[in-house]
């Protein structure tokens, strides 16, 4: 194992109704004139916006608000942001919805007491300040309220980068698994394949003897595999529902990373499929994942059996080691298309004549990336042609 500093600030405020108390820790973590930013008309409709404002309006607390946020959400609508924080004195944020909102917020809350263009940050530049944030929590996806990432796309060439800061981390988050319930069971299931991404992310890993994590990160995995397709049946099984929740920020607060190197190429080589295509992340994912995950097996094929035996049950073949792991990304494979989840490019509407846009866009040039495997352009080109083609 690694050295490694783990730091994870956030209050989590978990339950049914807790988002009618979010006046009072807007107020505890010292804001007095919040910003509410949110995606659609869902939240309105449904009233919890209106929750949201009654409880600030309770605790004294005036704001200001900006909705329009949109899947992949984008620059335009964060500069709007900042100027509309500017011009009102804002000087607490509070992100309702999943996790395009909790992103965009976070890309605000950077930009405001920053001199120059926010996107700077989304350029490699290291945040150093920020405002405060609270989150109420609608999708259980991103894992955003429990992290210090933001994921924006910036709508001149739809390239879509991330930063990350500690300072981004929320205040508090707010987490009723109830508010999950009225999700369509396509939206659910692409929560729950980027959950499961964040997790596989940082289990593939070249670091040896992290057995701790190996096996909290087993546990998200196998959570996420017994209770989407109880949810998916049932969606208003609240219980599923409040396991689902709890999990999707576990996978991504650091908790199941610490110690170990990660990889994240999955990650990149999918944003540039939502970003030319406007596609969810989750299902972006679901066809990305495994076929990153065929191309590099042999790199540590015992670590994928042992994700094959631990994680989906599979029977380990001694004689034949391969023919385990291959098994193991099969029922990866096949549980996501049973969730709903498109396992190839036709289904997910890319095109294969794409690709070397794709790869071009993802900006490697002629080096390497890090992670698990190392992979270059030709690389990331044969993981694409996997995708395109996939099949179960």
């Amino acid at each position: 194992m690694d050295n490694f500093n783990f730091y994870s600030p956030t209050e989590f405020v978990f339950g049914k109704d807790r988002e009618s108390e979010c006046g009072e820790y807007v107020k505890k973590y010292g804001g007095s004139k919040v910003l509410i930013h949110y995606g659609g008309g869902s939240a309105e409709r449904s009233g919890l916006l209106g929750r949201v404002r009654e409880s600030l309006n309770k605790s004294g607390i005036s704001f200001v608000e900006l909705g329009g946020v949109k899947p992949n959400p984008r620059d335009t609508l964060v500069y709007k942001g900042i100027d509309l924080c500017r011009s009102e004195g804002v000087d607490f944020i509070l992100a309702v919805g999943g996790g395009s909102s909790i992103d965009s917020a976070k890309a605000i809350a950077a930009g405001v007491p920053y001199d120059g263009d926010f996107w700077d940050f989304y350029s490699g530049k290291s945040i150093e300040k920020a405002l405060p944030i609270g989150v109420v929590l609608t999708i259980a996806a991103a894992g955003s309220e429990g992290s210090g990432d933001s994921v924006i796309t910036k709508e001149d060439g739809m390239l879509k980068r991330g930063a990350g800061s500690d300072v981004l981390r929320s205040k508090f988050s707010i987490l009723n698994p109830a508010l999950t319930q009225t999700l369509p069971a396509y939206q659910t299931a692409c929560g729950a394949t980027d959950i499961m991404a964040h997790v596989f992310e940082r289990y593939f890993t070249n670091t040896t003897e992290v057995e701790i994590t190996d096996r909290l990160c087993e546990a998200v995995l196998i959570t996420m595999v017994k209770e989407t397709p109880r949810v998916i049946a049932d969606p208003d099984n609240y219980d599923a529902r409040a396991n689902i929740m709890w999990a999707g920020m576990v996978a991504h607060n650091g908790l199941v990373g610490v110690g170990r190197s990660q990889d994240w190429n999955s990650h990149g080589i999918e944003h540039e499929l939502s970003a030319l295509y406007d596609c969810a992340h989750g299902a972006g994912l679901a066809v990305i994942m495994p076929s990153w995950m065929e191309f590099v097996y042999k790199h540590n094929v015992m670590r994928f059996c042992q994700m094959a035996t631990r994680v989906f049950g599979c029977q380990m073949n001694f004689e034949n080691p391969e023919a385990t792991a291959l098994e193991g990304i099969r029922r990866f494979r096949s549980f996501l298309h049973s969730i709903g989840m498109p396992i190839n490019f036709a289904e997910l509407g890319a095109k294969e004549e794409d690709i070397p846009a794709l790869v071009e866009k993802f900006g490697i040039g002629s080096g390497r990336t890090g992670g698990f495997v190392a992979l270059s352009a030709e690389d990331i080109t044969e993981i694409y042609k996997i995708a395109a083609k996939a099949s179960l």
